[in-house]
């Protein structure tokens, strides 16, 4: 394997940690440009209606409004992930908040079909620089310990919350000005971060190398492929030869993608990632478990509108009891961490997010938000809280620097790519129990997601029995 240049005098002293003083600033900027990518995973989602009306898509093109995103997100993480730790992190970090912003513009501005369609991709190819972009800044700024544990509760938590705030933020817009506005928000915000970035925010070395051309095609056209495969999935189902087509691609595209980082000298997903016990239950964790949590969010907002009929911001504003336990748990965690390790942290969260999904499981088409709903969404965003940064900080922990963008981005192409497993398999077990189920749509609709949440409490189970079989009891570095 080649080794990296070393880092010039100056590239050294620009990669010298920030004072204490400026890490909270640190923070905040990077956050909030992730933030920005949380909130539009779900913005847009109830505007549907309206720009279906005002642009004339039919009701399967108007699905590609969020798949164009997801389908360039998921597909380019981890290309976006090598890509900071080449060029700079805080770079790649500022021209994909730029790239973002602009989109959104452009989205927001859009009169026909195909001009929204390719903003929203754009929007995509933005958000995989953002993502591993923030986590490895993060990683690499943030000394290991209590320090990095409180700014990783803080960022873990800002995907779960992002999505509730698109919900109400987007009801708001759609109701009060117009969709455009759904897109048109993120310009001051992405503008502001980029003017932040080079002002708070030190730059990464640069890892001098060759680029690994061969891994960086063959990855993202198998992660792409991969995606495409689950939205036909979600769509038509299992049998759709589309679907089939995709999957037999992805798999001799990742296949292929494999080899060639077994052999590459600086391969775009080191293999060695996965050589640590912990780390690899950490990803192991990070694919399951949004599996089993994106698609109850899906099936939620459909009750909240179709069953209990709320208007599309009451049924943001539903969502706040997880966002506020969720934000509540992320200020103990840290201090959890140092006192038990992140195995017992993690146990715990995974077993309120399988107690929230066994209880859904048991939903009845009489129940009210009080009865059916409060409840799950409180254990929901406690278990949130209180797993995805331990399962963060285990993933990271001893990471080499010029590695953390490849290890931030492998971790959230996992995480996404669970979340579009999880949907795909959940739609189809509601497809499957509603098919020939007789009632009223309400009926049907609580009876098919009914079933679904009981897949999904599997898949919770699932991630907590390899995490507690698999993860060992260390407790990380800096803890007492």
């Amino acid at each position: 394997m080649s080794t990296p240049s070393a880092p010039s005098t100056t590239t050294a002293a620009l990669a010298a940690p920030p004072q204490p003083a400026r890490l909270g600033v640190v923070l905040f900027v990077v956050v909030t440009a992730y933030l920005m990518v949380g909130v539009d995973s779900t913005v847009v989602n109830v505007a549907l209606p309206d720009i279906q009306q005002d642009l004339g898509f039919s009701p399967t093109g108007l699905s590609w409004v969020l798949n164009a995103y997801t389908l360039a997100f998921g597909g380019l993480l981890l290309l976006g992930g090598r890509f900071g730790d080449i060029v700079g992190r805080r770079r790649t970090l500022t021209v994909g908040v730029l790239l973002f912003a602009a989109s959104s513009l452009l989205g927001g501005l859009a009169t026909d079909n195909a001009w929204l369609l390719a903003a929203r991709t754009l929007q995509g190819v933005g958000a995989a620089l953002i993502a591993p972009s923030t986590l490895a800044l993060i990683t690499t700024t943030f000394p290991e310990g209590p320090r990095r544990h409180h700014a990783l509760g803080i960022y873990s938590s800002m995907a779960g919350i992002g999505a509730s705030i698109g919900l109400v933020l987007g009801g708001m817009l759609t109701s009060w000005a117009s969709w455009r506005w759904s897109l048109l928000i993120n310009v001051p915000i992405g503008v502001a971060v980029a003017v932040a970035l080079p002002r708070f925010v030190t730059e990464t070395p640069r890892h001098a190398g060759r680029f690994d051309a061969a891994g960086a095609l063959t990855g993202t056209a198998g992660m792409t492929s991969l995606v495409y495969a689950f939205i036909r999935v979600s769509q038509d189902g299992w049998g759709d030869p589309r679907a089939q087509l995709g999957f037999s691609g992805a798999a001799a595209l990742l296949a292929g993608f494999t080899l060639i980082e077994s052999r590459a000298l600086r391969p775009i997903m080191p293999l060695r990632l996965f050589a640590d016990r912990n780390r690899a239950g950490g990803y192991a964790g990070v694919l399951l478990l949004p599996a089993g949590m994106f698609g109850a969010f899906h099936f939620l907002t459909l009750i909240s509108q179709q069953v209990l009929d709320y208007s599309p911001l009451r049924a943001g504003f539903a969502f706040l009891p997880m966002t506020l336990a969720m934000f509540t748990v992320v200020r103990f965690v840290p201090r959890l961490l140092q006192r038990l390790g992140a195995k017992p942290v993690l146990l715990t969260g995974m077993a309120l997010l399988v107690a929230a999904a066994a209880w859904l499981w048991r939903l009845q088409p009489g129940d009210g938000y009080l009865t059916g709903l409060f409840g799950p969404l409180l254990l929901m965003g406690l278990g949130v809280g209180l797993s995805f940064m331990p399962l963060n900080a285990t993933i990271l922990a001893g990471i080499e620097p010029r590695e953390a963008g490849a290890a931030s981005g492998l971790l959230q192409t996992l995480q996404w790519l669970g979340g579009t497993l999880g949907l795909s398999i959940l739609v189809t077990v509601f497809g499957t129990a509603t098919r020939h189920r007789h009632g009223s749509p309400s009926e049907i609709l609580v009876h098919g997601s009914a079933r679904a949440f009981g897949v999904g409490s599997l898949i919770a189970l699932t991630a907590l029995l390899v995490s507690a079989f698999v993860i060992t009891g260390t407790k990380p570095k800096g803890s007492a």
